[in-house]
C-alpha cells in the first residue's frame, strides 16, 4: 500500500511540475493574431503609463510585467499607416497605453470603489469625486483595450522627442480631455483635429470623452477581453 502510495504521489508531482513547465515556456509569447507593436513600427515611442507609477492609481498595474506595447496584427498595420504620415512631417506617434489585460480592468474597478484612495487626485482628477469617475464613463467594467484594438496616444516631434500641447494631459478625467472641448489655444485645437482625421483615415474610431482614446472599426475580436500579461 505504501508503494501504491508514493507512486501516485509521484503522478501528482509529475503532473504540478509538467504544468508549470508549460506555463514558463508559454510565458511571453503572444496569442494568434497579436504582435509586439515595435517590432513592426520601429520609429514609434511609447511612455506606458500603467507599467509606472505615474498613472491615476500611483502605482504599476496588474499585468503590465514589461514596458512593452501589444496591439492585433489589424490595429498595428492601420496604426503603421498613420505613423508613416507623420513622419513626413517629422513627426510621429507616442503611446501611452495599448493592450490591456482585464485583470488591470479588474483593478481599475476595486480602486474606483475605494473611496480612501485619492491621492493621485490633484494630478488626475481634481475637479471629479471619485465617486463619479463610473457615472461620467471615465471608469468600466470592460474596456477596448482588452479586446487588442484600442490605443491611447499622441503625437511626437522625432527630432526633438518633445510632445505636442493638445490642451490637456493624458488621462486627465476632465471635460478638458473631450474631443470637442472648446476652451484651449487654435493651435491645441488644431492639433487635436489633425491626430483624429489622421486616425479616422485609417480606420480609427475615437472616444468622445478622451482626445487619445482610439479603437479600430472593423477590430477583429469584436466581443473577446483577453487577460494575458504583458510581457
Amino acid at each position: 500500500m505504501k508503494t501504491v502510495h508514493f507512486i501516485k504521489l509521484l503522478i501528482v508531482l509529475f503532473i504540478g511540475i509538467s504544468t508549470t513547465a508549460y506555463t514558463q515556456k508559454e510565458s511571453g509569447t503572444l496569442p494568434d493574431g497579436f504582435v509586439y507593436v515595435k517590432n513592426e513600427i520601429p520609429n514609434l515611442r511609447s511612455d506606458l503609463r500603467y507599467y509606472s507609477t505615474n498613472n491615476f492609481i500611483g502605482k504599476p498595474i496588474d499585468g503590465y510585467l514589461k514596458p512593452k506595447c501589444i496591439l492585433t496584427k489589424e490595429a498595428t498595420a492601420a496604426l503603421k499607416k498613420v505613423q508613416g504620415e507623420f513622419e513626413k512631417l517629422g513627426f510621429g506617434l507616442l503611446i501611452f497605453d495599448a493592450y490591456r489585460p482585464q485583470r488591470a480592468v479588474n483593478q481599475f474597478v476595486k480602486w474606483a470603489q475605494d473611496s480612501t484612495d485619492t491621492k493621485m487626485k490633484d494630478q488626475y482628477y481634481p475637479n471629479i469625486d471619485k465617486k463619479d469617475l463610473f457615472k461620467k464613463e471615465f471608469i468600466a467594467t470592460k474596456s477596448g483595450h482588452s479586446r487588442g484594438s484600442t490605443v491611447d496616444l499622441t503625437i511626437v516631434s522625432l527630432k526633438t522627442g518633445h510632445i505636442l500641447d493638445l490642451g490637456s494631459d493624458f488621462d486627465l478625467f476632465d471635460e478638458k480631455s473631450s474631443v470637442d472641448y472648446k476652451n484651449i489655444t487654435k493651435n491645441q485645437h488644431s492639433i487635436r483635429l489633425m491626430l483624429q482625421r489622421r486616425m479616422a483615415k485609417y480606420g480609427f474610431k475615437h472616444y468622445e470623452k478622451e482626445w487619445w482614446h482610439f479603437t479600430l472599426k472593423k477590430e477583429p475580436y469584436p466581443d473577446t477581453y483577453f487577460d494575458f500579461s504583458i510581457e
